[in-house]
């Protein structure tokens, strides 16, 4: 639940910012207020779900359904939001090929909820060894907010710099082995700034290159529950990813040193496909 103290630190940054920038660049200053609503609506689904547990000692949690449905609605209004308010469009960068094409509405506003929703719960699913969440997402979030240094998207640099920032400090207390644990609060709200600044880019599909790790994990968990349940059998001694590398032998220093390796090197190369 040490994920309150993350989002407590990007939205008072976010106050501060808003107020020096609200002077002489108040349309710039608007910009960031959907990326802090979106990304802190998404840890305040993860505090409640982290008070069940904690709090309440209700070890289940928030239920899954009403889990999904506040995630869902945050995602439908952020989306609603990108199209109708600041009329973002529907054009989406292909990477590597270079190009944007433009998506009908009807296949944009589903495209853009399942990236949303994807994205939150694979870094959701990414934390659980000491440090390695905010890492992970630090390195994914620098990407972004250097592609948007290298496209002039001020409200994406300003608000990825915030929360570089403050992922920095949080590792801190984070890394192993930590006296601060993240939680739902911290992973859901990273997961929701990584595809904040990805849509706010045009760019979701830069995620599959320089999130592949989150997506690993994600993909490790899937794999995991079909073949169990059709074989009885296990593809990983532990899912998600990390773990199963944990049970091989590596010590948490070592899955956080090298999940990190891997996700600076796909952002570098991400970099070079935009």
């Amino acid at each position: 639940m040490g994920g309150v103290i993350l989002a407590a630190s990007i939205a008072i940054l976010i106050v501060f910012v808003f107020l020096s920038y609200a002077k002489d660049q108040l349309e710039l200053a608007k910009k960031l207020i959907p990326l802090a609503i979106m990304s802190l609506g998404f840890g305040l689904v993860g505090f409640i779900d982290d008070m069940k547990k904690l709090v309440f000692h209700n070890t289940k949690g928030l239920k899954p359904a009403y889990k999904m449905i506040g995630l869902l609605t945050i995602a439908v209004l952020f989306v609603i939001y990108l199209i109708k308010i600041i009329n973002l469009g529907t054009d989406t960068f292909i990477p590597i090929l270079k190009i944007s094409i433009n998506l009908p509405i009807w296949i944009y506003i589903p495209f853009a909820i399942f990236v949303i929703l994807g994205t939150t719960n694979a870094v959701n699913l990414t934390d659980g060894v000491d440090g390695l969440c905010p890492t992970v997402s630090a390195i994914i979030i620098t990407g972004l907010t250097v592609i948007g240094i290298i496209y002039d998207v001020k409200e994406v640099v300003i608000f990825g710099t915030i929360v570089i920032g403050a992922c920095l400090g949080f590792l801190l207390f984070n890394m192993h082995p930590a006296k601060v644990f993240m939680g739902d609060t911290g992973s859901l709200l990273l997961g929701g700034v990584i595809v904040a600044l990805a849509l706010y880019l045009k760019m979701p599909l830069i995620l599959i290159i320089i999130a592949l790790i989150p997506v690993l994990e994600t993909v490790s968990v899937i794999l995991q529950v079909v073949y169990f349940k059709r074989t009885g059998n296990r593809i990983f001694k532990m899912a998600p990813l990390h773990h199963h590398f944990e049970l091989s032998g590596w010590g948490e220093n070592k899955v956080v040193s090298i999940f990190s390796i891997i996700t600076l090197a796909l952002c570098i190369i991400g970099l070079f496909t935009v």
